[in-house]
């Protein structure tokens, strides 16, 4: 039995999140934690949880124009490397093969203010149960406090406490 978390970000905020859920995890699970270009796109049959997030682009999951747009228009001042600079995970889930029934969570990075509609994760969502998969939690929001962040302050602690709670829920 073992947790796999897969995570798209661009400047950082959605793979700092990520890393905390996989920490949170592992409590319980194996847990690894992987970028989406580097992510299987058949999932092993040891996989019982599947964790999926990224960033909300355009009230959804990113594609490859908002994408390009974040790293061109919205990059003054960045002063780190772009994480994701392939595909995202809505490519990703066109493409990926998972055992029908493997659990799975969803969960998302938006910006807190304005709260905006839509969500990365509650469409990840839906493409999962679409292959058939079955949800262990309902989709989760954290925060930046910009398009480039940071992190509101404690999402990475209750990002971490989601991910252990999610693992445990594996019963």
């Amino acid at each position: 039995m073992r947790c796999l978390v897969v995570y798209e970000s661009i400047y950082g905020n959605t793979r700092d999140v990520a890393l905390a859920i996989a920490d949170g995890a592992a409590t319980t699970v194996p847990t690894d934690a992987v970028e989406v270009s580097d992510a299987p796109t058949t999932i092993p049959e040891d996989v019982e949880l599947l964790i999926v997030g990224g960033p909300t682009h355009g009230f959804s999951m990113t594609r490859a124009g908002t994408r390009s747009d974040a790293m061109t228009k919205h990059a003054d001042g960045f002063e780190g490397s772009f994480v994701s600079t392939g595909h995202g995970i809505r490519e990703w889930l066109g493409e990926v093969t998972v055992s029908k029934g493997t659990r799975f969570a969803t969960f998302d990075t938006k910006i807190a203010r304005p709260h905006l509609p839509g969500s990365a994760a509650a469409k990840a969502a839906k493409l999962l149960k679409r292959k058939r998969l079955v949800p262990i939690a309902e989709p989760e929001n954290f925060w930046v406090e910009g398009t480039q962040g940071p992190l509101s302050q404690g999402d990475l602690e209750r990002a971490k406490q989601w991910g252990a709670g999610v693992a445990a829920a594996l019963g």
